[in-house]
């Protein structure tokens, strides 16, 4: 655990309170008391964050507790950039981490894959495993869409490209649903 996190991520990790109830969707009562674990941990965890001045994502789930979905985002050089945030709970969880997506974001990086699903395998996987049933869906979205993923893939997806031509310079400026470029500029497109 030491060497995979930094001190800001298992800070973050401590604030978020611990499951105790090792059930998944098909298992009728002790699910619901999950589920109702699985909500004070959230709740908790959007409270620390926000005390912190760092709220980045809601979510909500079906009636069930199967489905959930939401929103997240990321704050760049003054601009929010907000995406849809989704993932189903595995029938053998909480055994294993459910796969989080966010589809808007598929195909942007090579870590990004399947509909928008964030790679987990090489360092929250091995984490996950070792935390069952402590870990939830709130250090699912610390690890695996906070610290290991958003920061990281929305850092690759927004950037600034200065071309240098004979033509003339360009600036091509490239977020996600906004793209500004040189429509002169052959190396533009």
């Amino acid at each position: 655990f030491d060497k995979m996190v930094d001190s800001t991520t298992k800070k973050t990790l401590a604030a978020i309170p611990l499951l105790k109830t090792r059930a998944g969707p098909q298992d009728g009562d002790p699910w619901m008391d999950r589920l109702k674990e699985e909500y004070m941990s959230l709740i908790q965890y959007v409270k620390t964050n926000k005390e912190a001045d760092n709220d980045w994502f809601r979510l909500e789930s079906n009636k069930q507790g199967t489905k959930w979905f939401g929103k997240c985002w990321y704050i760049h050089n003054l601009m929010k950039y907000e995406f849809d945030v989704e993932f189903e709970i595995p029938v053998t969880y909480p055994d294993t981490a459910p796969e989080i997506a966010i589809p808007e974001l598929e195909g942007k990086t090579a870590k990004m894959y399947r509909g928008g699903k964030i790679c987990l395998t090489e360092h929250f996987k091995p984490l996950w495993s070792r935390n069952v049933p402590k870990f939830g869906i709130g250090h699912a979205m610390a690890l695996g869409v906070s610290y290991y993923g958003y920061s990281k893939y929305l850092q690759c997806i927004s950037f600034v490209i200065l071309c240098l031509h004979s033509c003339r310079m360009c600036i091509w400026y490239t977020y996600i649903h906004v793209s500004i470029w040189c429509p002169n500029c052959i190396h533009c497109f």
